[in-house]
């Protein structure tokens, strides 16, 4: 590693820890000729994902969209910011664990799906809703009745 004050190639590692986030290493590094001393931080580089849309497209993955997505589902319900953080935390690192490059946006939205279900009945016929393209009243009561029998279990 280079010392950024003078460019020397030779520094040494003095403290390393993990960061507050814990996604990464923070070391304190002295430079052995000018000993001064600076920090740096060794992180695991992510594999670019790609989401294959309906139409075929590819674009990169953005877990903002995820978030959206979930946050208007849970419009005026009695959901707090930090459950819609871990459950997309929880559909991130689904994807992620798949290992794959490319991932369908349909797994996406099945994923985030199945997520809201277990969290609130109304956020999630909400979301699938606008996932599945309702086209009429009928196709949003099945959906509905779906839902009305699983609770009645």
């Amino acid at each position: 590693m280079k010392c950024p004050f003078c460019n020397n190639e030779n520094t040494r590692v003095i403290d390393s820890r993990p960061a507050e986030d814990n996604s990464s290493i923070r070391r304190r590094r002295a430079c052995d000729v000018c000993n001064k001393r600076f920090t740096t931080y060794e992180k695991v580089e992510a594999i670019p994902l790609i989401i294959v849309k309906k139409d075929d497209n590819r674009e990169a993955y953005d877990r903002a969209k995820i978030e959206t997505g979930v946050l208007r589902a849970c419009h005026k319900r009695p959901v707090s910011t930090d459950r819609i953080d871990e459950l997309v935390d929880e559909v991130e690192a689904d994807i992620l664990n798949r290992g794959e490059k490319e991932i369908s946006s349909r797994i996406v939205g099945e994923l985030v799906m199945n997520k809201l279900k277990n969290l609130d009945a109304v956020a999630y016929v909400r979301f699938a809703s606008v996932y599945r393209e309702f086209k009429d009243i009928n196709t949003f009561m099945d959906e509905l009745k779906k839902v009305l029998d699983k609770e009645q279990q």
